[in-house]
């Protein structure tokens, strides 16, 4: 069979991608197709550049047009992305963000806001758009995750008012509380100036065009995470605990505050921290130290995504303290399950998206 424009996207739509449940033509994800001959080039429109099917899709799609089509076809496929949204465009603070994240903790000590730096710089590695909010206003920690205790930001005029600029670092546009107060000094603030300063690190910055904006919230639930439930609108939340059965029993009680009437926030998915502790000596072996499975056994039992497990590695704790984190580093053991657990983020966001899309037009034609 001769190659042709007909016949290769009959070819591609034998392809499924794997969340949507549909062929890649159906979905409008083949884009700028070519045929020259025996040659074939096309683009695979993505809704997240940091999609985990990147690689089977492009062989699925390669096996089904030389199995339908002609074996010999030389095949060129290139990636591009166009992250979705389902919140409104005129959404009046950081309008210009198509998704907002929260990562949550019912429990203090389990390392949210490690794993919400990781997903920050992963996420940026892949080629998005990405922003961090160091949310935690009584104990900043993201200044020393980015070595920038004593960063000084910048001010611009944005239409007669004054706005900050966030800190650039490692692809990621980064503000914290901490950039403005003195981190030996503790901060005595009621609920009401907490939710106050919270809300100023949204309006009085400068945060452009972003396809994440991730919010690493304080432990808890408290003023802050009511105050960001009813001033921003999110995309979902991220519950991060380690196996404890103690940090369980709080991140089940996070669970519950994002499905509260009050909140209703979409909980993504749960992050398992400290999963296992691999010392450097012995990179083989795993110490279930803190129980093992529980969050993965805690995501099922409420029917929730399990976005995976990270190990508990002691270059991850170096990492954070030197301000360079563990995903930059190729060598470091725990980058590739932060990278996973980013991509399964990206892909939950996407499925929640177009799920909100359907829900809204359904609605609207009702």
């Amino acid at each position: 069979m001769s190659l042709n424009v007909d016949n290769v996207l009959d070819a591609l739509r034998q392809v499924i991608e794997p969340d949507f449940k549909k062929d890649l033509v159906s979905l409008g994800m083949i884009k700028d197709l070519r045929v020259a001959g025996r040659k074939v080039s096309f683009k695979i429109l993505l809704t997240t550049p940091a999609c985990p099917f990147k690689d089977s899709m492009q062989k699925a799609c390669i096996r089904s047009i030389q199995d339908n089509v002609d074996a010999g076809a030389e095949i060129e496929i290139s990636f591009e992305s166009k992250v979705t949204t389902k919140r409104v465009a005129d959404e009046p603070l950081v309008p210009g963000v198509k998704n907002i994240v929260a990562i949550a903790s019912g429990k203090g000590g389990v390392g949210k806001s490690t794993v919400a730096a990781n997903l920050a710089v992963s996420l940026a590695a892949t080629g998005a758009s990405v922003g961090l909010v160091d949310a935690d206003i009584y104990g900043p920690s993201v200044p020393i995750m980015f070595g920038a205790e004593n960063q000084e930001l910048l001010a611009v005029d944005e239409n007669g008012k004054t706005k900050v600029l966030p800190l650039e670092k490692y692809g990621v546009k980064v503000m914290s509380i901490g950039f403005f107060v003195d981190a030996s000094k503790a901060l005595i603030w009621r609920g009401p100036m907490a939710s106050a300063a919270f809300k100023q690190l949204f309006t009085d910055v400068q945060w452009g065009e972003l396809d994440y904006l991730l919010i690493d919230l304080p432990p808890g639930t408290g003023d802050i995470h009511l105050s960001m439930s009813q001033t921003l609108q999110l995309t979902g939340a991220v519950v991060v605990s380690t196996p404890q059965k103690v940090a369980l029993a709080d991140a089940r009680k996070a669970v519950s505050m994002f499905e509260n009437d009050k909140v209703k926030v979409k909980v993504l998915g749960m992050v398992e921290n400290m999963a296992w502790f691999t010392p450097e000596e012995l990179p083989d072996n795993k110490y279930f130290i803190f129980g093992k499975e529980g969050c993965k056994e805690l995501a099922a039992e409420t029917n929730m995504p399990f976005l995976g497990q990270i190990p508990l590695v002691q270059s991850v704790c170096q990492s954070g303290d030197s301000g360079v984190p563990a995903v930059l580093d190729n060598s470091n053991p725990a980058k590739t399950y932060f990278d996973q657990v980013a991509q399964q983020l990206a892909r939950e966001i996407s499925v929640e998206n177009a799920r909100a899309i359907k829900e809204s037009l359904v609605t609207e034609n009702q």
